[in-house]
C-alpha cells in the first residue's frame, strides 16, 4: 500500500507541474493588457508603464512563472490588480462559500441517488425501475438554471421559506445553510440523476456474476445481496462520479452562484476575466485544477481500499 501511495504522490505532483505550465502558457498569451484595461483608455503611456512595472508585468514569463509557482509553493498567490488584496485572502472568502456549497450539493445528491439507483435495480423491468429511469431523465435533461429560478419563485417568493438570493456569512450557521439549500438543490438534481443511473448499471452488472448466484441460493433475498455483496463491488464506477460530480461542483457552479448572487469561487473567477485580473484567473485555476486532481488522488486511494487487487497490479 506503501508503494502504491508514493507512486499516486509522484503522478500528483508531476500533473500540477505540467497544469502549472499550462496555464501560465495559456493565460499570458491572451491578448490584452491589464494595465491599460485597468487604468481605462485616457491613460497615458506613462502613467501605463508605470503601472505595469509596479505591477511587475515587464518581467519576463520564464521570471514570472518562476515567482508566481514558488510564492505558490509558499502560499503566496500574489496581489490582485484589481481589489489591492492579496489573491490568497479572496480565494479563502469565496471557497467559505463555494466549498460548503458544493458538499452540500453532493451530500443531497447522494441521499436522492443512492436510493433510487438502489430501488431501480431491485426491480429491473418493474414498475419502479421504470419510474426510476425515466425521473432521472428528466433530471438530466432538465437545465440547472432554469431549475434554479423555478426553486425561487416556489420556495422563495411564494412560500418564502428560503432566501431568494445572497450569502450572510456563517456567524449564524442556520442562516449560512437556509441560503445554500436552494442553489444546493438545484445544483444536487442532475447530479443526483446521472449517479443513480451509473449505481444502477453498475449494480445490474454485478448481480450477473457467479458469487452474486451463490449468495442467492443460499437463501439470501435480492436486497440483501444487493446490500452485502453488490453495493461494495459496484462501487468503483461510483466512486469515480462522486469525485468528478464534487470537482464540477466547486468549479462548474458559476451559473447557480449568479443566479442566487452568491459569492463564490466561480464568480470571483468570472470577474476576475472580465476585468483581466490575470494574476486572480491563474491562483485561481490552478487552486481548481489542484483539488479536481486531488479528488482524483482521493478517489484512487478508496478504489485500492475497497478493491485490493488494484494495489497489486500497480
Amino acid at each position: 500500500m506503501l508503494r502504491y501511495l508514493l507512486g499516486r504522490l509522484i503522478s500528483l505532483g508531476l500533473s500540477l507541474l505540467v497544469a502549472s505550465l499550462v496555464i501560465f502558457t495559456v493565460i499570458e498569451i491572451v491578448p490584452g493588457d491589464p494595465a491599460a484595461y485597468m487604468l481605462g483608455l485616457n491613460a497615458s503611456e506613462d502613467t501605463v508603464a508605470a503601472l505595469r512595472e509596479r505591477l511587475g508585468l515587464n518581467a519576463t514569463p520564464p521570471i514570472r512563472y518562476i515567482d508566481w509557482i514558488t510564492g505558490m509553493a509558499r502560499g503566496d498567490f500574489g496581489l490582485s490588480y484589481t481589489y489591492k488584496v492579496p489573491v490568497a485572502d479572496l480565494v479563502a472568502q469565496r471557497l467559505a462559500v463555494s466549498l460548503p456549497l458544493a458538499a452540500y450539493a453532493l451530500a443531497l445528491a447522494t441521499l436522492i441517488a443512492f436510493p433510487a439507483g438502489l430501488l431501480a435495480a431491485a426491480r429491473r423491468g418493474r414498475a419502479a425501475d421504470a419510474a426510476v429511469m425515466g425521473a432521472t431523465q428528466i433530471g438530466i435533461a432538465l437545465p440547472n438554471f432554469w431549475f434554479a429560478m423555478l426553486l425561487v419563485l416556489v420556495f422563495a417568493l411564494h412560500w418564502q421559506i428560503f432566501p431568494a438570493g445572497g450569502f450572510p456569512g456563517w456567524q449564524s450557521v442556520g442562516a449560512g445553510l437556509r441560503a445554500l439549500t436552494l442553489p444546493a438543490i438545484a445544483l444536487a438534481l442532475p447530479q443526483a440523476a446521472i449517479l443513480a443511473r451509473v449505481l444502477r448499471s453498475a449494480l445490474i452488472e454485478t448481480l450477473d456474476h457467479d458469487y452474486i448466484r451463490t449468495a442467492r441460493a443460499k437463501g439470501l433475498t435480492r436486497g440483501q445481496t444487493i446490500l452485502r455483496h453488490a453495493l461494495r463491488n459496484a462501487m468503483i464506477p461510483v466512486l469515480t462520479i462522486l469525485g468528478m460530480q464534487f470537482s464540477f461542483l466547486i468549479a462548474g457552479a458559476i451559473i447557480i452562484e449568479n443566479v442566487f448572487s452568491l459569492p463564490g469561487l466561480g464568480r470571483l473567477i468570472f470577474q476576475a476575466i472580465t476585468q483581466r485580473d490575470l494574476i486572480v484567473v491563474e491562483s485561481v485555476v490552478m487552486i481548481l485544477v489542484f483539488a479536481v486532481i486531488l479528488v482524483t488522488f482521493l478517489v484512487d486511494l478508496a478504489y485500492a481500499s475497497i478493491d485490493p487487487r488494484l494495489r497489486r497490479r500497480a
